[in-house]
């Protein structure tokens, strides 16, 4: 019976072993994956700050007037002035329209009903 007994618990030593080689090796592989996630986003970050200065440069307020002024004739492009902007409460929205009426019902007023 403790021969039996010995077989077994080495049986299961040698199973958690196992087990605790295989948990080793996928814990070493998704720490390898999250470090390689962690370098691509610090890479997109960084290509995102180039690009928002990049999108700055071309966007400056004289460079956007030259580039109006020299395409004037073929686009009709005018330079931008505080006076071309508008107020909020200036904004006009169109009117939905209303549904169309498929099952129409009677209505009467109350001096046509006492009648």
């Amino acid at each position: 019976m403790r021969s039996i007994l010995y077989v077994f618990t080495g049986l299961l030593v040698m199973a958690l072993a196992v087990w605790a080689y295989r948990q080793n090796y996928e814990t070493q592989a998704s720490l390898r994956e999250v470090s390689d996630i962690r370098t691509e986003i610090a890479l997109l970050r960084e290509r995102a700050g180039v690009l928002r200065a990049e999108w700055a440069y071309l966007n400056r307020p004289e460079r956007l007037t030259d580039l109006a002024d020299m395409n004037f004739v073929r686009l009709g492009l005018l330079p931008l002035r505080p006076d071309h902007f508008g107020h909020i409460d200036e904004i006009t929205y169109p009117v939905e329209p209303l549904p169309p009426i498929f099952v129409p019902i009677e209505v009467m007023s109350r001096l046509e009903n006492s009648k």
